[in-house]
């Protein structure tokens, strides 16, 4: 009964919307955009890599960094793998629910997530926070 109480706890946290939806950060024009729940987003002009966790883009870049596998731990963190869109460059990162709405994504290990801006490589921090949004945004 206990091990059936810790699966329904777990599934409701996952469930709760927590890890779904559209995320934004202002200052670099980046969003992500994420259903951990149903794993079931497609990238835009990506459609060849199927159903996905999320992706990673930009308003001023068409590339995209695409979340290859998502494990939600507890009910305000989740551990990424993101692979870039050609597949030469990986890494690890946690995003962390810190509540109204804000979320802060850590790179850990691996690449530097990169986006270009007027022909120009622009380095995406390392910690960097965002805010749901709508996708208009």
């Amino acid at each position: 009964m206990l091990t059936a109480f810790i699966s329904l706890t777990a599934l409701a946290q996952q469930g709760d919307g927590t890890f779904k939806g559209y995320l934004y950060n202002k200052e670099y024009q980046v969003f992500l955009k994420i259903n951990f729940v149903d794993n079931n987003v497609v990238p835009n002009g990506q459609e060849l890599f199927g159903e996905l966790p999320g992706f990673f883009g930009a308003k001023r870049d068409p590339r995209q960094w695409l979340i290859t596998k998502a494990s939600v731990t507890g009910k305000k963190s989740a551990k990424l793998d993101i692979i870039n869109d050609y597949g030469s460059e990986d890494l690890t990162a946690t995003l962390s629910y810190d509540g109204n709405g804000t979320y802060t994504l850590k790179q850990e290990s691996g690449s530097r997530i990169k986006i270009a801006v007027n022909r120009k490589w622009v380095k995406i921090p390392t910690s960097l926070k965002f805010t749901r949004a709508d996708e208009k945004d």
